[in-house]
């Protein structure tokens, strides 16, 4: 018995896919339906339905079309682009039994042959004399544009193959000539048929060289060198992946607002500016929440506002060192500290400090921070044994994690907290309580300690942040 009985060819356009499909088609046992769930045609252009399946009927039941896919006589599939029925990669890319074939070509090449094919209305070609040449204009925001749609594409099918353990046979367009590999292509879908030869019933339409094919070829060679091919300017990033962090929101008690905290953050601060808005108790104060809850409640708040708020990453790593490491109250982590003081040596006070002591190392504290600003780098990396808290977690991570429930209706900063924060609460139709000071307790300890090296040691530790929200120097 095979282990399919199904198969997915994804492509692009312009990637040979034709072709390929032809050559499918004559090997004994295996028939590909054309663009069985392209959403302008079923199948083909000019068809009005596919096994029985018209049109409307596809877009009511794709899946209806995919089962008849299945129990055809044959091994059947279909080809697949980056733009046609999502609900079908799904369910085809989760199922085991769907063999995934992905086919590739230079980006270029494919972009300025749909190029062509636009220009010339010739998708196809099967007599030679009947070749249309045009040259065409590259255009760089365009190409930038199809090359973004076909990795996002692309990375989307590799991980989901990755995560449910499954594999794919890759295919190359400059391969699909080659018999021994189309063969070897039917060795994996499970067929018995194998082909003498290619067929060569569709022509290449444009076997010129580019330099005849682009009309601007000097702007595009300049144009491709802007680009990074090997995206080099990328931040890496190795921070495990948070939730949504449900229970640590804070709902006011009776207006419709809901505070999205990320971890050392101007908490303190919001939580009181929420209960002024109502004239409440910190008590009354909706905490602990569960996604049923957060349910329940963005149902009974008409209108609702959900928003958190960015701190610099210098002063939120001084408050999560103030509050994690250094100190003991509720929340700290001693065992951390005791491990960053033996284990990475960092300057830590062996017995737990009085900060506001005027008598207080400064000096000492300033080292001890800043040798945990480069622990904090490793960390962040995954190159420590110490888990990623998300008092010092990356503030884009965590805004991921709260992204996968509900999004935020606002990102704020709290640099200029106080005036959107009276902006919000208009939005709500309440009026707005002054705002407190939203510095941590410690700030001016930070103030006597920051300098250029406080800021590299930060840049370094939280280059995605920086580059991401824009963050300039802290002072």
């Amino acid at each position: 018995m095979s282990r399919f009985d199904s198969f997915i060819l994804l492509a692009e356009m312009r990637t040979g896919s034709n072709f390929l499909e032809a050559n499918l088609n004559m090997i004994d046992g295996i028939t590909c339906h054309g663009e069985a769930f392209n959403p302008a045609f079923v199948g083909y252009p000019k068809t009005d339905a596919l096994l029985g399946i018209d049109r409307e009927a596809r877009e009511n039941d794709p899946d209806a079309l995919l089962e008849n896919i299945r129990q055809s006589d044959a091994l059947g599939g279909f080809r697949f682009f980056n733009d046609h029925d999502p609900r079908v990669l799904s369910t085809c890319i989760d199922d085991p039994r769907c063999a995934k074939i992905i086919l590739t070509r230079n980006p270029v090449d494919s972009f300025i042959s749909w190029k062509i094919a636009q220009a010339t209305g010739q998708w196809k070609l099967t007599n030679a004399t009947h070749a249309k040449s045009h040259q065409v204009a590259f255009e760089p925001e365009a190409f930038e544009t199809h090359l973004e749609a076909i990795q996002a594409f692309q990375t989307r099918v590799q991980r989901a193959l990755q995560v449910s353990g499954q594999t794919a046979f890759y295919i190359n367009y400059d391969d699909l000539r080659d018999v021994d590999v189309i063969n070897g292509l039917a060795q994996f879908l499970g067929a018995k048929g194998r082909l003498p030869n290619i067929n060569k019933k569709l022509k290449k339409q444009n076997p010129a060289p580019l330099d005849q094919k682009v009309s601007n070829f000097d702007e595009m060679q300049k144009a491709l060198r802007q680009l990074d091919r090997f995206d080099l300017g990328r931040t890496p990033h190795f921070e495990p992946k948070r939730g949504p962090a449900v229970p640590t929101y804070v709902a006011a008690a009776q207006s419709g607002l809901l505070y999205m905290p990320l971890r050392s953050g101007p908490d303190v601060a919001v939580q009181a500016w929420l209960t002024g808005l109502d004239g409440v108790d910190e008590g009354q104060l909706l905490t602990k929440l569960s996604q049923k809850t957060l349910r329940r409640w963005q149902s009974d708040h008409k209108p609702h506002r959900s928003f958190t708020v960015l701190r610099h990453p210098v002063a939120r790593a001084h408050a999560a060192f103030c509050d994690r490491i250094l100190g003991d109250r509720p929340g700290s982590f001693p065992e951390i500290r005791a491990n960053l003081r033996k284990v990475h040596n960092l300057p830590l006070p062996e017995h737990v400090p009085d900060l506001t002591d005027p008598g207080y190392d400064i000096a000492g504290h300033k080292a001890a921070f800043h040798g945990f600003l480069g622990f904090l780098r490793s960390n962040l990396a995954g190159q420590t044994s110490i888990r990623v808290d998300p008092a010092w977690a990356g503030q884009l991570t965590l805004l991921h994690g709260i992204a996968q429930l509900v999004p935020p209706d606002l990102i704020l900063r709290e640099e200029t907290l106080a005036n959107d924060l009276t902006a919000l609460a208009a939005q709500i139709g309440r009026d707005a309580p002054v705002l407190g000071d939203t510095d941590h307790p410690q700030t001016a300890l930070l103030r006597q300690i920051y300098d250029s090296n406080t800021e590299k040691a930060a840049r370094a530790a939280y280059a995605r942040d920086y580059t991401v929200f824009g963050f300039e120097d802290w002072a």
